[in-house]
């Protein structure tokens, strides 16, 4: 039985504090700590991957850039967006890279298909995507796949960490001031967009069940 503990953090905390605390807790697991995911919201903050170009940020303004050791391009964080950092052991699990992406990307489908939203993968492009039908109020083609939650992940001697972010109630402006995961005209949107106003708890809490089935047999919460 392979534990995992959920934990809801609470407020806004800054994305480099988190950052910090996630690569802590991976340097000192052993093989015996529990997997965790940890669910939050950010403040405004423009993230780069290990690899990221600077020319997908078009105009940061004043919002800050972090880089960071995620794999991956340049993505937007911030309130009304619902973050699952993943700490999984993936030897543990034995899974490979591709199947730990396949299941992160399961369970925000399958969350998404509990508030009646259709989602879908998109092929080499991580991530989840709804399509432009889906849109309430915006010029984008019935076929055309729209970004509705993001993916970036490290791994570290068989661990994991960062994780996924998936847009439920937010300000989706900034994400006109980069090249979304480095894809130039990239459609972004969040499930108000598709006509699902749901508060974030309830989007946290349908996530953790579905990351919980994909990831654990035991389970324990613990909130902050």
């Amino acid at each position: 039985m392979i534990p995992l503990s959920v934990r809801h953090i609470a407020g806004l905390p800054e994305f480099s504090t988190v950052w910090q605390a996630m690569q802590d807790y991976t340097n000192a697991r052993t093989a015996q700590s529990p997997d965790e995911i940890w669910l939050l919201e950010h403040p405004p903050v423009y993230t780069l991957g290990q690899a990221g170009k600077r020319e997908h940020i078009l105009n940061a303004a004043s919002i800050p850039v972090v880089q960071t050791d995620r794999g991956g391009q340049v993505t937007y964080h911030g309130p009304g967006q619902l973050i699952a950092y993943c700490l999984i052991d993936l030897r543990r699990q034995g899974l490979y890279v591709r199947q730990y992406v396949e299941k992160l990307e399961d369970a925000i489908i399958a969350t998404l298909a509990h508030f009646d939203l259709t989602a879908v993968r998109k092929p080499g492009a991580p991530g989840v995507y709804v399509l432009g039908q889906s849109v309430k109020n915006a010029l984008y083609a019935a076929d055309e796949l729209v970004k509705i939650a993001a993916l970036g992940v490290k791994i570290r001697n068989g661990r994991s960490y960062h994780g996924l972010s998936l847009n439920v109630n937010m300000d989706l402006r900034p994400f006109d001031g980069i090249n979304p995961c480095g894809y130039a005209g990239l459609g972004t949107t969040d499930m108000r967009s598709c006509g699902q106003i749901i508060p974030l708890d309830q989007v946290a809490h349908v996530l953790s069940l579905q990351l919980k089935q994909q990831f654990s047999a035991t389970t324990e919460n613990a909130y902050e």
